[in-house]
């Protein structure tokens, strides 16, 4: 009898264990989605800036030549 419940008590505590360790990997994974989110976003944001003519020369000032 004592060697049951000693094996369902280690059982319970192995599954606390693993259950605990996925919750930290699972914050992990969402806080990297996070981050790439943000760099995303950021690259997004520079990405659709208007390009600028150029302001001197003669190559650039009436059609974007930089690009």
């Amino acid at each position: 009898m004592d060697y049951a419940v000693n094996s369902s008590v280690g059982q319970s505590l192995v599954m606390q264990q693993v259950q605990a360790a996925q919750q930290v990997q699972l914050e992990v994974y969402k806080e990297a989605l996070d981050m790439q989110k943000d760099q995303v976003q950021a690259l997004m944001a520079s990405a659709s800036v208007e390009p600028q003519l150029a302001n001197d020369g003669m190559v650039g000032t009436q059609i974007n030549t930089y690009a």
